[in-house]
């Protein structure tokens, strides 16, 4: 299993479009996603569970990916996360 901290860095947070881009993403690979914010965890390919995590600007969160794809998985995660989700 890797682990990697990332941030929320766009100006709206992780609201519906922004997540429907991560899930859209995180379904491509065939490793298990999952994101936890504080005690919270869901599964990085539901964007129900993405947007339960109401992460702000500035949450930190937890990625949790394992299988045969997983670090690409991560470095194309934390790519859409800087590049802000397109938003600024």
């Amino acid at each position: 299993m890797i682990e990697a901290v990332i941030e929320v860095v766009n100006m709206l947070g992780l609201h519906a479009r922004p997540a429907s881009m991560l899930v859209k993403l995180t379904t491509q690979f065939e490793s298990d996603i999952y994101i936890q914010k504080d005690s919270d965890k869901v599964n990085g390919k539901s964007i129900m569970g993405v947007i339960t995590l109401a992460a702000g600007k500035g949450s930190k969160l937890k990625l949790l990916v394992e299988g045969p794809d997983a670090g690409e998985a991560i470095r194309r995660i934390e790519e859409l996360f800087a590049s802000k989700f397109g938003e600024d």
